[in-house]
């Protein structure tokens, strides 16, 4: 958390198999605007503890939003990526009133090979690894477009070392078979019709030009359900589209809040 205490807020919500630290360039950039940021890990990430209930549906991630927002004496823009960005749907199509909403590199209607190749990535490597260098084989695979680093000592902000001495992601790997992916479509679209009827939340979907999540199509799709929707393509960034090409990303949110959840000095100054 950052930024001064009663200035309009952003809630950061990152995708599934990342961390708050996903978001750390783009915290910067908004608590040197002026907001105030909260920046979470999920549950069954980071260093949130894992559920023994296994309590991980999107009824629990809309929970997790509210803790927040109910508690905030403050105007608050929802910014999600993936995960995030649906739970914020869901949360919408259920009542809740933002200010503003950000989809990062997610709409309702993703595309199937850009899923199955997340999916497969996040159900893989369950014994662990042997080292840092494997671990990050293992993500260059998953996402040649990023360069492998030299040095790889920063993956260990999403890994854990058990007591067996190996390496393993931070999420808990039970939570992707909590619920049925057969039976998530329908509610998803009910809440993304009830999200194009409350045209008073203005939202933005900041695309990765290189996703395999995201396409014209399915981007088309959504503003068919939701037409008061803006978006914003990146250039040259892929479903990571905060890390790829963090300067751009930060740029069109923050104008996009300079509009819909101005600070004071800046609703004073488009009177």
């Amino acid at each position: 958390m950052g930024g001064p205490e009663g200035a309009p807020t952003v809630l950061l919500m990152h995708g599934g198999g990342q961390t708050r630290h996903s978001w750390a360039g783009a915290m910067r950039a908004l608590v040197t605007a002026g907001y105030r940021v909260v920046n979470l890990d999920a549950r069954g990430h980071g260093d949130s503890e894992w559920s023994p209930t296994q309590a991980y549906s999107i009824h629990d991630r809309i929970k997790d939003i509210h803790a927040v927002v109910d508690t905030v004496d403050a105007p608050v823009t929802l910014v999600g990526a993936s995960m995030g960005g649906l739970t914020s749907i869901h949360a919408v199509g259920e009542g809740l009133s933002p200010a503003a909403v950000v989809l990062v590199d997610i709409v309702p209607d993703m595309e199937p090979k850009g899923v199955e190749r997340i999916v497969s990535f996040m159900n893989a490597h369950h014994g662990g690894f042997a080292s840092l260098e494997e671990a990050a084989d293992a993500v260059a695979a998953y996402y040649p477009e990023r360069p492998r680093p030299k040095d790889p000592s920063g993956l260990m902000k999403n890994l854990r070392r058990r007591d067996d001495g190996r390496l393993y992601w931070h999420w808990d790997p039970v939570m992707f078979g909590v619920e049925d992916p057969s039976q998530f479509h329908e509610p998803l679209q009910r809440s993304t019709r009830k999200f194009g009827e409350r045209p008073d939340v203005p939202v933005l979907v900041v695309r990765g030009k290189l996703s395999d999540i995201v396409s014209d199509e399915s981007v088309a799709a959504f503003r068919a359900k939701v037409p008061h929707a803006e978006t914003v393509d990146v250039s040259d960034a892929g479903h990571m589209v905060a890390g790829d090409k963090n300067d751009a990303f930060n740029a069109a949110v923050l104008a996009f809040l300079n509009q819909h959840m101005p600070l004071a000095g800046e609703a004073d100054s488009a009177r």
